[in-house]
């Protein structure tokens, strides 16, 4: 069986290596239009803290290692322009400006997804920045230090502009981050998102909520963010605004597409063709809590998608059931958690959402050295069921996130998740910890 990825990450590089794993006869082939494949991207602003750390230190495996320990044909510098589903072929370009054509019996699109630029005059700009790819983390590094940047403004206030926010102050950057939006992470809710905003202004960043953005202009001295504010001078800016799925030659193939353009998948990873799978950054995904399609692209997702659909090909069927948006990040002394639906997301996907919000602590009351935890949790009304959670705190949030995430997995009520056994000692929570002091809150407001 000739099975071709294209697309040498975290799901292209998974499937690859367990399909050629476990059958040492299959002839597999990956395509990457870069240089770099296996790396840890969630780590770039981390390092990027850190300016005596080589970039390359995320570099998860080598290309030489696919190629001479696994017996993967690596093609980095190979970019696929177009699939023709029915002669069942990739046809693309090489980085050297030469034409190829690659024959498969079965094709998994790992194409990842891209950052969100704005289509706003001077967003081209040199030392407008986004970060995706670990080129991108690689070229926002040089230009910070050939530069000197000491000025960054950050357009939007998403996990990768906060975690880049705190990247940049540990380097002594000035820091301002601008979004057109209302409330600042709207989705924690208040008082949550409060804890969260007053930890980034305490530390000197400046936040332009609510406040639109026009263009780029360069100057003489670097770049000037044109705004409602007037304008915003920078060494560099930062734009962090979202991602979206690399789906469009799959949309040219004629494969369906799905929320927020990316491919559509089932259960199997298969596309609306047969012989062609998608994982990763560039496919959607079923929510556990709601049942319906999604796009919400994750590291974990993206590297069992790819074992899956090494499964599949090789006859066992493995259906995932999906994700449940489960997401941590750390910002400054904080750690943020959410897992699950937040109200209005409850609300449009036809539940009666009730939420409350509770304080505790991160160990027990006369245990030295107690954080505060906020705690807000969602639940079903008519049916009682646990639909969501979401935890700021400055330690011991986020790994209890998990226990809800596995609440709602497992469709558990809010009745039942307040009964569970969970574990206790005085230097790693309260007695009732602050999950199950949730749960109990919420159950009297379900009635």
């Amino acid at each position: 069986m000739k099975f071709l990825v294209i697309g040498g990450d975290a799901a292209g590089m998974s499937a690859a290596s367990r399909a050629k794993r476990n059958d040492k006869n299959m002839e597999v082939t990956v395509l990457e239009r870069s240089h770099d494949v296996s790396y840890s991207a969630c780590g770039m602003p981390y390092n990027i803290a850190m300016p005596d750390r080589a970039i390359e230190d995320l570099v998860v495996r080598q290309a030489l290692v696919f190629r001479e320990k696994q017996g993967i044909d690596l093609l980095t510098g190979h970019e696929a322009t177009a699939i023709d589903p029915a002669a069942k072929k990739v046809f693309g370009t090489t980085d050297q400006g030469a034409s190829f054509e690659m024959a498969y019996d079965r094709l998994l699109i790992a194409t990842g997804g891209s950052a969100m630029v704005p289509d706003l005059p001077g967003f081209d700009l040199p030392g407008v920045m986004v970060l995706k790819s670990l080129d991108d983390g690689r070229r926002l590094k040089a230009y910070m230090e050939e530069r000197g940047v000491r000025r960054v403004v950050i357009v939007g206030m998403g996990y990768i502009g906060l975690e880049m926010c705190d990247a940049l102050v540990e380097r002594s950057v000035a820091v301002e981050m601008i979004k057109p939006g209302k409330g600042f992470l709207s989705w924690l809710g208040e008082p949550l998102s409060d804890v969260v905003q007053q930890e980034v202004e305490s530390k000197g960043v400046k936040l332009h909520i609510g406040c639109e953005v026009h263009r780029i202009e360069k100057q003489k001295n670097g770049l000037a963010v044109i705004c409602d504010l007037g304008q915003l001078e920078a060494d560099m800016v930062l734009v962090a605004i979202g991602l979206s799925p690399n789906s469009d030659m799959a949309g040219a193939a004629g494969l369906e597409l799905s929320v927020k353009n990316s491919i559509a998948v089932d259960r199997t990873l298969k596309t609306s063709h047969d012989d062609i799978y998608a994982a990763g950054d560039c496919a959607d995904a079923y929510h556990v809590v709601t049942g319906e399609k999604t796009f919400i692209p994750l590291a974990l997702r993206a590297n069992r998608a790819g074992w899956a659909v090494a499964d599949n090909i090789l006859g066992a069927r493995v259906e995932l059931d999906g994700v449940a948006g489960t997401a941590v990040f750390k910002v400054f002394d904080l750690e943020v958690a959410r897992t699950g639906l937040f109200p209005r997301e409850a609300q449009r996907a036809g539940f009666d959402p009730v939420e409350v919000v509770i304080e505790s602590r991160s160990r027990a009351h006369a245990h030295p050295g107690a954080r505060p935890i906020h705690v807000r949790m969602i639940g079903d009304r008519k049916t009682g069921r646990l639909l969501g959670a979401q935890m700021v705190g400055k330690e011991g949030v986020a790994h209890r996130i998990n226990a809800a995430a596995v609440a709602l997995h497992n469709h558990m009520t809010v009745a039942a998740f307040a009964q569970t056994d969970l574990a206790y000692a005085p230097p790693f929570g309260p007695v009732w910890d602050p999950l199950l002091t949730a749960a109990t809150q919420l159950l009297k407001k379900i009635g």
